[in-house]
């Protein structure tokens, strides 16, 4: 039986979604084994809903206020699934840290955290480049704890190099391009649980802590 995944994607008036598309036409592949029950956007006519309607999948309007309860309710409605956060821009309180996970696209840590999204994250990890400060950027997933962008949930930092001639747009396209490629796959082993969150640490398996792209965090389940 495949397990139930719940998209929250804030998207905007007019597009964006894009992350949350993958994952959908990724379930239906069979790359992500996980029935997607529905979406949530706090836009309620933008392009997630969209998105979501093209796609079939029911459309959740959460305009707020963001609060626990709230986060809970929609939780409990959907039966308790698990929460994949693709470009959610809104601090998620009151689930339970084990099943909430988020993707960011940029170096965790140093380049997260409150207002750390869209398109100025970008602009800034490019700053950093031309002060000397990094040479690359990244796509890191983590689970959600109670803090923004919690380096020590990381599960997934995939390196992103910066070019001499790129600029924020550029590398805005090259980081969105490696969400695409690897979101779906390692959300599948987050809802395989073969990735999972417990006692505060993130557990993960043999092989997987061999990988390049996981960070050094991680300890391996047995």
């Amino acid at each position: 039986m495949e397990e139930k995944l719940l998209v929250f994607a804030s998207g905007d008036a007019e597009g964006g979604g894009s992350g949350f598309q993958e994952l959908a036409e990724n379930s239906r592949s069979g790359i992500l084994q996980a029935d997607i029950v529905a979406v949530v956007s706090n836009h309620k006519n933008g392009g997630v809903a969209q998105k979501a309607k093209k796609l079939g999948i029911q459309f959740h309007h959460f305009s707020g206020p963001f609060t626990a309860e709230a986060y809970q309710q929609i939780w409990h409605g959907f039966g308790q699934p698990r929460v994949a956060l693709s470009g959610w821009i809104k601090f998620v309180k009151g689930l339970p840290v084990r099943d909430v996970f988020n993707i960011h696209p940029a170096p965790l840590p140093g380049f997260g955290g409150k207002d750390w999204y869209g398109h100025e994250v970008h602009v800034r990890v490019m700053e950093a480049y031309r002060k000397g400060e990094i040479a690359s950027s990244a796509v890191c997933m983590h689970f959600a704890t109670p803090i923004f962008d919690d380096p020590n949930a990381l599960f997934f930092k995939y390196p992103v190099l910066i070019r001499p001639d790129d600029d924020a747009d550029s590398l805005s396209e090259r980081v969105n391009k490696i969400e695409h490629g690897w979101q779906s796959v390692i959300t599948n082993l987050v809802v395989t649980r073969q990735i999972r969150f417990q006692e505060g640490a993130v557990l993960v398996p043999l092989w997987y802590k061999k990988m390049p792209f996981c960070p050094e965090t991680c300890q391996v389940h047995s």
